[in-house]
């Protein structure tokens, strides 16, 4: 990150319509004209020769502009919350209380999420709260900057002590060099409702998710998430998206840590005038996820440089990506990614620093290209630039043949058959539409063939119609 750029803090990336409405009328009054969305789902912006105290007092929010690194922002998948899969008992509610319980600005990075979405990432943290399968209890992977290796907290956090637990632990992790100490030291100071861990952690592999677009949310709602290219979101747009949001009673809007942002619960009165803003803007949507999956540092312009290279060179050789990630680092050796694939540039050596030199890059993949595996494994070393698409593109197969792999050996090691099931996939989404399982969100019962929908029939979860699928041959185990 660019150590010159403030930000602004939104608890878990959650904010108000009035609240960022506020934000950007006190980012105008600095004279700025565009912001960005950072890593921690937070609002950056250069405020070089600007008075921040002044510019604080110009809120109706009691609106901080922080300027210290050292000070985190929490993160939370609140974004995710009734758009992707979630654990049975996680609501969006859940999240907005203990986020509100928070009454000081954390140093450590506090991540708050469900281990059945893949919008946000889980192990990015130095806390890293995840949700169990019993009710309001969470696992705790704590990975502080003075401990060699993450290890996981030897009980279950209730959620109405996460709070207090965030706080302790920040406030005496210096002075614990184990998890046996930092457990026995929490318990001293403070008391909590605790529950035993009855079994291990499983995350299950999912692919990431295509978060842009307008989408269908329920039967007569939407979520419609919005990408910039370059990241340079406009102070006016957002200002006047922000009134239309205010116009349409929409409660939220939720920043992410891939540099856009989703509003939930549009309803479907409003979509008509929301498209008809979006267009008036020129708004694009629907991008590639070519162009989407990809993570870079803020304010960077070799960083995106660099990407609209590799991702046209995907491009123009028709490779797939599909389920896959990309994050471009400045910084070699950090291990807090959450990138499939991590491309690292390297520093010129010190004896030609004075000197104009080509840039090398490293190649990093997570094991079975998952981030929350939290194992690198080293691909390739000082290559140069025009070497990159080569070895991405041998990576993209790499992992489609792995993921096979995988596949099959969880198929011998349950010992089960496979069947095979004629399926319609959406051409825009990839939404399955299975006649055995019907489409409950659209009314259509179970056992419905699809030639027997209607013909106004569109997909439940982007609203594309019926034309738009294909048929396809899907495997299923029994």
């Amino acid at each position: 990150m660019n150590d010159d750029l403030h930000r602004i803090f939104f608890k878990g990336g959650v904010t108000s319509p009035g609240e960022l409405k506020d934000s950007i009328a006190m980012l105008e009054a600095a004279g700025l004209t565009e912001v960005y969305f950072g890593s921690r789902q937070d609002l950056l912006f250069p405020l070089i020769g600007k008075d921040a105290e002044a510019m604080e007092h110009l809120s109706s929010f009691k609106t901080d502009i922080v300027a210290e690194r050292g000070y985190q922002n929490i993160v939370c998948s609140y974004v995710s919350a009734d758009i992707f899969e979630m654990t049975y008992w996680l609501k969006g509610s859940t999240y907005l209380y203990i986020l509100e319980q928070f009454d000081y600005r954390p140093k450590l990075k506090i991540n708050i999420t469900d281990p059945k979405q893949r919008l946000v990432p889980i192990f990015s943290g130095n806390l890293n709260f995840i949700a169990s399968e019993n009710e309001d209890y969470w696992y705790l992977h704590i990975d502080l900057p003075s401990w060699e290796k993450a290890e996981f907290y030897p009980v279950l956090i209730y959620s109405w002590d996460i709070v207090q637990i965030s706080k302790t632990i920040e406030a005496i992790y210096g002075d614990a060099e184990t998890m046996e100490s930092l457990f026995y030291m929490v318990n001293q100071k403070i008391s909590t409702n605790n529950k035993n861990m009855d079994k291990k952690l499983e995350i299950p592999y999912l692919t990431f998710p295509y978060y842009e677009g307008m989408n269908r949310m329920g039967l007569d709602k939407y979520w419609l998430g919005l990408y910039w290219r370059n990241n340079r979101y406009d102070l006016k747009f957002l200002k006047d998206f922000c009134g239309f949001c205010l116009d349409n009673s929409i409660g939220k809007i939720c920043i992410t840590p891939w540099k856009s942002f989703i509003v939930k619960g549009i309803k479907q009165k409003s979509r008509p005038e929301l498209e008809r803003f979006l267009g008036q803007w020129g708004i694009n949507v629907r991008h590639s996820q070519l162009e989407m999956n990809w993570h870079l540092p803020v304010d960077d312009a070799a960083a995106l440089d660099l990407k609209k290279f590799l991702v046209r060179s995907f491009d123009q050789n028709d490779i797939s990506t599909y389920g896959l990630t990309f994050g471009i680092s400045n910084d070699v050796g950090k291990r807090s990614h959450f990138a499939s694939v991590i491309i690292e540039k390297n520093l010129p050596p010190a004896i030609v620093k004075d000197f104009a030199v080509r840039p090398s890059f490293n190649v990093l993949h997570f094991q079975n290209f998952d981030p929350n595996t939290n194992s690198y494994v080293p691909y390739a070393q000082d290559v140069d630039k025009i070497e990159l698409p080569g070895l991405l593109m041998e990576l993209s197969k790499k992992y489609f043949k792995q993921l096979g792999r995988e596949r099959q050996k969880a198929k011998e090691s349950t010992n089960k058959k496979e069947e095979v099931t004629q399926v319609y996939q959406c051409g825009s989404c990839m939404t399955i539409y299975d006649a055995s399982m019907g489409d409950e969100r659209n009314g259509i019962h179970a056992g419905t063939p699809f030639k027997r929908l209607p013909e106004d029939y569109c997909c439940a979860v982007c609203g594309a119609s019926k034309e738009g699928f294909t048929k396809e041959m899907l495997q299923l185990l029994a």
